[in-house]
């Protein structure tokens, strides 16, 4: 049991908000969201599932300026994706209304006041944690007044930045978020849902707690980083006398070799340095999927790392481990061939193709067999020969035996050369009596290696991904730098292979596993005349 879980099942055995569990997951719409937010949903999704509770999802959309509806469309996909459905959807837009009448509220109260300062000029006036802060010289402005500025300020009289709304609390708090924080600022800008019903805004700040109290959400579960706004939220409910929800802040997820500011990942995007947010390399939930990532993995890898309550950088390894114990699983088993070279078996009939037959999942007896041709001339991988090998390579070289994968044992014999001394074909012998089945089949080598027919092949384009930056941390790899300047510049390489022949993007299995290489899944990038493959993640760390 993890410390939320515990502060819950103390909340209901004290019968706390009727013993209701009410979770939300509020993001802002304005990004794709990432492997941090998956640990978030699943967060939670998955509380309310434990204790029979419900999970809002609900769109913080209080800045028009950055938000927009494909963000808001790309959240809803990612959440289902992940196996997650909300119990009701809302925006924080539904609350226009209400929030600036609650707004007019803390005016009549005297704990709100209309401020002509200047952004520079507030943030001087707040000063520094150490020292108090100095009051704005519109502080004092009477509360007639300033419910008359307010008013003027949503009906458009003012341009953008000559006024906000700020609430009035201590000046002189240690926490900066305390001291008379803005409620509202001026913009003018069309809002994706409201159009230009409104040219004020709410702060998150303001808006957030508000929110939460109107749908009755009884745990407000909040990164690390909002633990120092917890005052804020109070006051806020506390002032207009409202549902008051609990609060509570654990270890956002960082993660190796990775970014996951959305400004960064926004600027990774703009900057073209990366095909776009569902890239197979950036952090993105939609770029995992594309990559080949399940959510089973994702929803492992969470529960695996559990919930802490100080930050720290999870290895992406862990995450990578958790892809693989799942694909292995569940990935349909094929062969393919990145870097060919050509064998030639010698002694094998002309003119002959022989139909083999391999499980397209050893975890999964109910997965079925495929059929392979197998001949004369087949490709093998470059890597799995070797004319001087060191001593303990134990592919093929010459005179050496191997085991063609559900096939023969054969024999190296010798090479044929061009020119420059390159190897244009292996030739070999084969033994038909070591055929995979046969009683004889159990004669012992020390290698297995894949192969595909050069007669019965198709083409494909294999995207071979990794890590999108050198080093584990490029927020702070080095003084002077940025990021950027972390970028792997081999973090895509494109090749031509081949794969067997019955793939085809229409019956195309979801994850697959090329057998001895990796795994694997068709990308969108393909047509039913171009396969395009990208490479999950290896078989082995």
């Amino acid at each position: 049991m993890n410390f939320i879980e515990q502060i819950i099942e103390d909340d209901i055995k004290e019968g706390k908000n009727g013993a209701r569990v009410h979770t939300r997951f509020p993001p802002e719409p304005n990004g794709y969201l990432h492997i941090g937010h998956a640990k978030s949903i699943c967060l939670n999704f998955g509380l309310a599932q434990k204790y029979g509770g419900k999970t809002n999802l609900r769109f913080d959309d209080t800045n028009p300026v950055k938000e927009d509806v494909e963000y808001v469309d790309s959240i809803k996909e990612d959440i289902r994706w992940l196996g997650f459905q909300w119990d009701a959807e809302f925006f924080a837009s539904d609350y226009f209304e209400q929030l600036y009448l609650w707004a007019e509220q803390l005016i009549l109260k005297g704990l709100a006041y209309v401020d002509d300062s200047t952004q520079e000029e507030i943030s001087q006036q707040r000063g520094v944690p150490t020292k108090p802060g100095t009051e704005s010289p519109f502080r004092e402005r009477g509360i007639e007044e300033n419910l008359d500025l307010f008013r003027r300020m949503r009906k458009g009289e003012f341009p953008d930045g000559s006024k906000v709304l700020r609430a009035k609390i201590d000046m002189s708090s240690p926490n900066m978020h305390m001291r008379d924080p803005i409620m509202y600022r001026i913009l003018h800008a069309e809002h994706h849902r409201t159009g230009n019903q409104w040219c004020i805004y709410p702060m998150y700040d303001y808006a957030h707690g508000e929110s939460d109290s109107i749908e009755g959400i009884t745990h407000s579960i909040c990164t690390l980083e909002f633990e120092i706004h917890r005052p804020l939220y109070d006051w806020f409910v506390e002032a207009l006398e409202i549902h008051h929800p609990q609060q509570i802040e654990f270890a956002r997820l960082n993660l190796s070799y990775t970014v996951m500011s959305k400004r960064k990942l926004l600027q990774l995007v703009q900057e073209k340095h990366v095909m776009g947010w569902d890239d197979p390399r950036m952090p993105t939930i939609s770029g995992l999927r594309r990559r080949g990532y399940s959510p089973r993995a994702i929803r492992n890898f969470a529960d695996t790392i559990g919930v802490a309550k100080r930050d720290n950088v999870i290895d992406v390894s862990l995450l990578e481990f958790h892809v693989r114990e799942d694909l292995n699983k569940v990935a349909e088993r094929t062969m393919a061939i990145l870097n060919p070279v050509k064998l030639v078996i010698d002694n094998y009939p002309e003119n002959t193709t022989e139909i083999l037959h391999a499980v397209n999942n050893p975890e999964n007896p109910d997965a079925g067999t495929r059929e392979i041709p197998f001949a004369k001339e087949l490709w093998i991988e470059q890597d799995d020969f070797m004319e001087n090998p060191p001593k303990k390579f134990f592919r093929l070289s010459p005179n050496s035996e191997v085991r063609l994968k559900y096939a023969y044992i054969i024999r190296c014999t010798h090479v044929d050369k061009d020119t420059d001394g390159n190897i244009t074909a292996i030739h070999c012998q084969y033994f038909p009596e070591t055929k995979s089945g046969l009683p004889d089949s159990n004669r012992k080598v020390k290698a297995t290696i894949h192969w595909l027919p050069v007669q019965h092949v198709q083409t494909a384009e294999i995207r071979l991904f990794d890590r999108l930056f050198l080093v584990p941390d490029p927020d702070n790899a080095e003084e002077g730098k940025t990021f950027l300047d972390f970028i792997n510049p081999n973090s895509m390489k494109i090749v031509n292979g081949f794969i067997e022949p019955h793939i085809s993007k229409e019956n195309a299995a979801t994850y697959y596993q090329f057998e001895r290489i990796g795994y694997f899944c068709i990308d969108r990038d393909a047509t039913p005349d171009k396969l395009v493959f990208n490479k999950t993640v290896s078989l082995k760390q």
